[in-house]
């Protein structure tokens, strides 16, 4: 709809009309939009117009992601992700790679984006949205300009110049002094879903006149001499343009061309020239400057609040559903890549045809992609987008799934031993009675353990892996429906490895434990305090977690190494909001505006506990008073116990907390708090996109202070005293705070209506009548202990094993002992436990990874032929830790990539990259901004050369390479 109503015609329109100019030029973004614009409307003499227009510097892509990324809620992985993907048809299609970014409409900035930008080979970074008394100063004070060291550990390695756009941010300041219609926007506002038949736009700006065009110039000059006073050079960057512009440059040009020409004419009367200028342009004139520039440290720009009561912190947890989708497709997405990477490698006359496969990892990397938008996994969108984003990701998730499963159907049938798999479905859960295989793939470069769980139909059951024996598993009533059950397996699968184990109905021999459930009366929370105090524990070798039975909530963890235990209750609130725009601040799917404390949501709870041999899980259900029949709250805790011979340490170590949230009251957002007599004077710690941490101290506010203390949790946060640490991991990001001393709370889900016309007119008003079933795991321990586990424990949550099933054919039952031992090949794949081995995937692109070279083959035509290429290899490893946080996991590690890629092939040739994959480091030289710290301007050089296949991976790294095999 948005191509059909504006997006192509911007494109058409512009490239005719840079066309008609040489002056002329513009800057573009989303690769999304262009790249249909591309494909489906771009006639061959538009084609050959861009190429025209990227060579003489008047059309220039900037950033040139699929979209303009949030910052706030998305991971690191993701960010990535979709800045190759169109990085990678940019360089493929133009030899173009992109240098600056634009980032001017994601609500808040993120330290991890300027590390993100500088890795890509950018020499500039663009923000606008920060707080509003912050960027006042800093624009009082002349500051909105400095070189920003975004990552504590690469500092000025990877330090980049930043631009914090003014008060008037990236749209054309539109009032005329002289007329009551707005100026500069000529071609009007775009309108849906259909462009006017007549062509007559709402709001078009007053057309340039002989009468009138002294009075613009007026209006302009004066505009940019304000701004002027802000930054420290003469240059002033005057954006032109705003959302859902030039859908008709026809008349946006030829308005403005009279305009600079008649001020250029007079510039010695206005003081000021002005040409047309990409954001290259701009910031090219900075640097020729050669001024000496502030470093900014890594501390972010988050949260992010417009007026005193407008804090942009809602957005954090709105549509969890959709978060949680995104962040589970992204996972299944790093598995399917690094699945069909082995399969390409080592069955190479594997009978799944390449191309067709290639297309269903394309479907999700393109869904993963575009809904990391600021506009998308933000939930700030209509319900009819947010809809189309889930179609997307649910599409791409299926095509995936069928890929793996047809991988291991293949590779089985290939095995010939007899036996055939009727099918290996992607299913999400399977319950069967027929004997039947659940395949577990692991996607990390680690030795795992952990839990499977499968749903079943009968408590008496068996499992056994590959060689027929049985495998440690417990069934239990299932807390979802009562008519099945929830079996747990447990799993050891080595790196990027997977494992067969098959699933019986009781066959005499060995069966799984069985949990048995315990319920426990209701208890009225209220009059809890009358009784004395009955405890009972709960507990593996790890913790003790004690309940008290007086109020079936949890009362304190013991950690049992150290013997130290933590006083810890959870309890859930909502905050009343507003939502009659006449009555004051309101909440809605961006601002967060509480307009009092959050108040408790249950007088009674409801407790069950279901104890076996593998795993406790004790069920917990918030009803709203003593005899309520129905909880709109509950929360199911896992404690799991491994036998002896596996390697427990992560799974001991966590409480996995699975919540049940909704169908909330209209305009309530309930969060989770946990109370600790930790004292830990309010200081919270969140991370910025999973890859490094901000420290957020509380602040007190004239207004709004519960609002302005929320901040994204996009995979870790904690609190902590001078010895111990509560760490709380998500699969989905979240809103977090602490608004009391040893407190954190969680925002689990929101739902709103307002009446707020903008929000009314765009559909934008949160009526979110889901349930949603978010998963957190807490870890108790000394920092030193925590500091070991959370960043693997992070990544395992994230990544949890894929699980699929197939069913056995064939009349006679195989005996176990027949089966044969399953990998995708013959070795695993493994890193440390401080390194990730963060990407492994074929992408397909046919581009020449020399730089003359492919630039040649464009302007020869040549470009664009044949199959994808499936030789070449994308990998990253980021080191997860920074400079000083772990006396052994901070060191730099060594990595033989011969050896650690062995099971794939014999390595022939490694190249390493820039972040996005477009430049060869050794090529690469960015701008070197000059800082009172290092006073000479000039160029970073790269000398990142590896010898006979050795990298050294530094604190926080994160290095890529296309690494090439021999063929098979």
């Amino acid at each position: 709809e948005s191509m059909h109503a504006y997006a192509a015609n911007v494109y058409t329109t512009v490239v005719e009309e840079l066309m008609k100019g040489k002056q002329r030029k513009f800057i573009a973004v989303e690769q999304e939009f262009f790249r249909l614009w591309w494909d489906t409307v771009a006639t061959d003499t538009h084609k050959q117009q861009v190429h025209q227009l990227l060579q003489e510097g008047r059309l220039e892509f900037v950033i040139g992601g699929q979209v303009m990324h949030d910052e706030a809620v998305t991971l690191i992985d993701d960010q990535i992700l979709q800045l190759t993907e169109g990085h990678g048809f940019l360089y493929e299609t133009f030899g173009f790679r992109p240098q600056f970014s634009w980032h001017v409409d994601p609500f808040g900035a993120s330290a991890t984006t300027p590390t993100l930008f500088a890795l890509s080979g950018f020499n500039a970074h663009l923000i606008s949205r920060i707080d509003y008394d912050l960027k006042a100063d800093m624009q009082k004070n002349k500051k909105l300009q400095f070189v920003w060291q975004g990552s504590p550990s690469l500092s000025e390695r990877e330090e980049i110049f930043t631009h914090v756009m003014d008060q008037y941010s990236y749209c054309t300041p539109s009032q005329l002094p002289f007329s009551n219609r707005s100026g500069f926007y000529w071609n009007g506002f775009a309108t849906f879903p259909d462009p006017p038949k007549d062509g007559v736009y709402p709001n078009m700006s007053l057309p340039v006149t002989d009468t009138n065009l002294h009075q613009y110039a007026q209006t302009m000059v004066a505009n940019i001499k304000e701004r002027a006073a802000w930054f420290q050079t003469s240059d002033v960057l005057w954006p032109w343009g705003c959302d859902k512009q030039f859908f008709n440059a026809s008349v946006q040009y030829p308005n403005m061309d009279l305009l600079l020409d008649y001020i250029n004419k007079h510039s010695d009367e206005f003081g000021v020239t002005v040409q047309y200028a990409t954001v290259g342009d701009y910031f090219q004139a900075v640097y020729n400057r050669n001024l000496t520039w502030e470093i900014r440290n890594s501390q972010d720009f988050l949260p992010y609040s417009t007026e005193p009561f407008q804090a942009w912190t809602g957005f954090y947890t709105s549509r969890s559903t959709l978060k949680g989708v995104a962040r589970r497709a992204s996972s299944v997405l790093y598995a399917g890549e690094s699945f069909f990477t082995q399969y390409v490698r080592n069955h190479p006359e594997g009978s799944i045809c390449k191309c067709k496969a290639l297309k269903q990892l394309q479907s999700l990397r393109w869904a993963v992609s575009e809904v990391q938008h600021h506009d998308g996994i933000t939930g700030t969108e209509s319900p009819k987008v947010k809809d189309m984003y889930m179609n997307n990701l649910m599409y791409g998730v299926l095509n995936v799934k069928k890929l793996m499963a047809s991988i291991i159907f293949d590779m089985n049938s290939a095995k010939k031993n007899g036996e055939v798999y009727s099918s290996v479905y992607p299913k999400d859960s399977g319950v069967s009675d027929v004997d039947q295989y659940v395949v577990v793939y692991n996607p990390l470069a680690w030795n795992i353990t952990t839990f499977v769980t499968v749903s079943v139909s009968n408590l008496a059951m068996s499992v056994y892996d590959e060689l027929g024996h049985p495998v440690p598993a417990q069934v239990q009533s299932s807390a979802e429906s009562p008519s099945t059950y929830d079996l747990y397996i447990l799993v050891a699968i080595s790196g990027l490895s997977y494992r067969k184990y098959s699933v019986k109905p009781l066959d005499g021999k060995q069966s799984a434990f069985i949990g048995r459930s315990v319920q426990y009366k209701r208890r009225d929370i209220t009059r809890a305090g009358q009784r004395g105090r009955q405890l009972f524990p709960v507990g593996n070798s790890c913790y003790q977690v004690q309940f008290d039975q007086n109020t079936n909530l949890m009362h304190s963890i013991t950690e049992r190494e150290t013997n130290q235990t933590v006083e810890l209750t959870q309890e859930f609130l909502e905050y009343h909001v507003n939502g009659d725009t006449t009555k004051g601040p309101i909440s809605d799917n961006y601002l967060f505006g509480p307009n009092a404390s959050a108040v408790p949501v249950s007088k009674a709870v409801g407790l069950e506990v279901v104890s076996g041999n593998l795993m406790t899980e004790i069920r917990q259900y918030f009803y709203s008073n003593v005899t309520s029949q129905d909880y709109i709250y509950a929360v199911y805790t896992r404690i799991y116990t491994v036998p002896e011979g596996y390697d427990g340490k992560l799974l001991c170590h966590r409480i996995e907390q699975e919540y049940s949230v909704g169908p909330l009251e209209l305009n309530r957002e309930a969060v989770l708090r946990t109370s600790t007599n930790l004292n830990t004077k309010q200081l919270l710690y969140t991370d910025n996109n999973g890859y490094q941490m901000q420290k957020r101290p509380f602040k007190e506010y004239v207004n709004n202070t519960v609002a302005r203390n929320y901040y994204p949790m996009v995979q870790t946060a904690y609190i902590e005293d001078d010895t111990t640490r509560l760490m709380l991991l998500a699969e989905r990001a979240h809103g977090v705070s602490s608004q009391g001393n040893g407190q954190v709370e969680v925002m689990l889900h929101r739902r709103l209506w307002n009446n707020l016309e903008w929000n009314l007119n765009n559909n934008l008003t949160l009526n979110d009548s889901s349930v949603v079933r978010p998963v957190i795991w807490l870890i108790l321990g000394t920092k030193a202990v925590t500091n070991v586990l959370y960043r693997t424990s992070g990544l395992a949550l994230e990544h949890r094993p894929v699980v699929m099933f197939g069913a056995l054919s064939g009349d006679k039952p195989k005996l176990p002992g027949q089966l044969q031992q399953n990998s995708v090949h013959s070795s695993s794949v493994t890193v440390p436990p401080n390194l990730h081995l963060q990407t492994l995937s074929i992408p397909g692109w046919r581009y020449s990874s020399n730089h003359a070279e492919q630039v040649r083959s464009i302007r020869m035509g040549e470009q664009k032929q044949g199959d994808p290429d499936f030789s070449r290899v994308l990998l990253r490893i980021r080191h997860l830790y920074e400079v000083g946080e772990d006396p052994v996991l901070s060191q730099p590690v060594m990595v033989d990539l011969k050896s650690l890629l062995k099971g794939l092939g014999s390595l022939m040739t490694v190249e390493e990259r820039s972040l996005t994959g477009t430049w060869d480091v050794n090529t690469l030289k960015r701008w070197k901004w000059k800082t009172a710290q290092y006073p000479s301007k000039g160029f970073f050089n790269s000398t990142k050369t590896s010898e006979d296949f050795m990298v050294t991976v530094g604190p926080k790294e994160i290095r890529t390479f296309f690494v090439y095999f021999q063929s098979k």
